[in-house]
């Protein structure tokens, strides 16, 4: 056993000299390395109704509605008097059967189809609904998980959502793979009606925001910090936030959102970029995006050098800018490639120039999904990019002079993989974790 332990050891640190060996290698660490989800739109099974899966869950996401509309004569208005079954039955005739699933959306749904041998080329969803109506949620939840090799998930949790209050008042244990992130969009977004509803829970603040608002603001959120311990606060924001601004939402995020993640020591999360109801008749599936101003995460960090800043960008004229500013503030850590960017030909481009100009220093992606089969394919297929732009870097390196061993190739995906995010939080029980077997 000791020998066969040494063999192994020795083969780690050996050093890879041809291209083609090393990509083999590169390719084999990232599929096997498990990584932590850091932003997802899933719940731990302890949510009952709000966790999402199956077929008509995945063919009736905001991504593929949107394309759908693109190729079919059916208007919203129709389409949203529909019920779920029936919207999935269009959507799949318009973009499986009448047309070829060529977009990124439309292969994902396939990809994920492929994984649990479902015929993506079925002329109806017979067979797949009656595959996903004989799941039972715990079982599939840790088969995706398998699937995915994703260690953990990292939720997004609204306190003004009264679903999910419920589930956080009733108390007990949640599935230990899933980790809050405290949702902060209606708070900084839309003061003007949370405060009525902070108000009717007998909170003492105004609307504009002056009087015990900060005070009273700060005991709200320390009430579900302590009932959620979330991994960090997020907040999406639109393509004009400024900061500093004159504004409510700047006096909450000055006296409120900051203290609060200097107190509980919670990194702030800022996804920035979007423009809502671009086209309102498409409803979720109608919001777009705009390129924002990169000083107000410039003047967020100089100003708050002991705040931990998670920033991603919507648009990817954003991205170079988001990288240098992250080389200026070692509080700063990109993630991801969020919504719009999340197509393999943008994801390569935003990895590349990320590793090219930061290192190993920031969080390649997460899957924003909504639908449990979507870690699946959201994964896989950023998995496939991650490969190819790691084994491109260690090519240029060995050309240059450098050579490279296993050892290296699995300490840098662990670490942009999950290492970077556990550092950032605090999550200590998945620092360490090793490649799967």
């Amino acid at each position: 056993m000791l020998k066969e332990k040494n063999d192994q050891q020795s083969a780690s640190d050996t050093r890879l000299t041809d291209s083609t060996e090393l990509r083999q290698h590169v390719l084999d660490v990232v599929n096997k390395t498990p990584v932590v989800d850091i932003h997802t739109h899933l719940y731990a099974p302890e949510f009952g109704a709000m966790n999402l899966f199956g077929i008509d869950e995945l063919l009736t996401y905001h991504y593929l509605v949107a394309e759908m509309f693109r190729s079919s004569e059916v208007t919203p208005e129709v389409f949203w008097s529909m019920d779920k079954a029936k919207q999935a039955d269009i959507v799949w005739e318009t973009l499986f059967v009448r047309n070829t699933p060529l977009s990124e959306a439309t292969r994902g749904v396939v990809t994920a189809l492929a994984a649990f041998n479902l015929d993506a080329n079925a002329p109806n969803l017979k067979e797949a609904r009656e595959f996903f109506r004989g799941q039972s949620l715990e079982s599939h939840l840790d088969r995706n998980m398998t699937l995915a090799s994703v260690s953990d998930v990292v939720m997004t949790n609204d306190p003004f959502d009264d679903e999910e209050v419920k589930t956080w008042e009733a108390g007990g244990d949640i599935d230990k793979r899933f980790h809050a992130a405290l949702r902060m969009d209606r708070l900084l977004n839309d003061w003007a009606n949370t405060s009525a509803i902070l108000r009717a829970q007998g909170y003492a603040v105004e609307t504009d925001a002056r009087g015990r608002t900060v005070d009273e603001a700060r005991r709200f959120l320390d009430k579900w910090i302590a009932r959620m311990k979330p991994l960090y606060m997020a907040v999406s924001l639109p393509d004009d936030f400024m900061f500093p601004d004159g504004d409510v939402r700047d006096r909450m995020i000055r006296e409120v959102v900051l203290p609060v993640s200097r107190e509980h020591r919670l990194p702030f999360a800022l996804m920035i970029g979007v423009r809502r109801k671009v086209n309102p008749a498409l409803r979720v599936a109608g919001d777009g995006l705009g390129r924002a101003d990169i000083r107000a995460v410039e003047h967020l960090c100089v100003e708050n050098p002991d705040v931990r800043f998670l920033v991603t960008m919507l648009s990817r004229e954003n991205q170079h800018e988001l990288c240098v500013a992250a080389r200026k503030f070692s509080n700063l850590l990109p993630f991801g490639c969020w919504w719009f960017l999340n197509n393999p030909s943008i994801v390569s481009e935003i990895t590349r120039e990320r590793l090219e100009l930061l290192g190993p220093s920031f969080i390649p992606q997460h899957s924003d999904a909504r639908v449990l089969e979507q870690l699946i394919y959201k994964w896989g297929h950023s998995r496939e990019v991650s490969a190819d732009v790691l084994g491109v870097a260690y090519e240029k390196l060995l050309r240059a002079g450098r050579a490279v061993t296993r050892n290296d190739i699995e300490r840098d995906v662990a670490r942009m993989f999950s290492g970077n995010f556990c550092e950032w939080v605090g999550l200590e029980r998945i620092k360490g974790e090793q490649p799967l077997d």
